[in-house]
């Protein structure tokens, strides 16, 4: 488990699920929603992350912020039917993930 005062392993752990997407830190900005000035200076001045921003680069990995702090102990929980949700979650867009859980809650009724 990581320590929300580690910068480097959370900078790691970032980049880990970052490359493992085959996003660019731009690609990664822009599912987060954050200007890609903040990633850089955040990675390059190996500084900690605000909670928010934490937040928000969990949220374009489709992940909460405990699950990322979990690493992958977190994930053995997890189904390989729900592993493989979770691989495909991770790669739409916030648009996508919307009209997904849209058709979700439809589908319930």
């Amino acid at each position: 488990m990581l320590d929300l005062l580690d910068s480097k392993g959370i900078i790691e752990r970032v980049e880990t699920l970052r490359e493992a997407r085959g996003w660019s830190l731009y690609e990664l900005a822009k599912q987060a929603a954050v200007p890609v000035s903040t990633l850089y200076n955040w990675r390059d001045k190996k500084s900690l992350p605000t909670l928010e921003l934490l937040d928000a680069v969990c949220y374009a990995f489709g992940i909460s912020v405990v699950d990322f702090l979990m690493g992958d102990d977190g994930l053995l929980a997890l189904t390989e039917e729900q592993n493989e949700l979770m691989k495909l979650w991770n790669s739409l867009t916030r648009e996508k993930k919307s009209a997904i859980i849209n058709l979700m809650k439809a589908m319930q009724d």
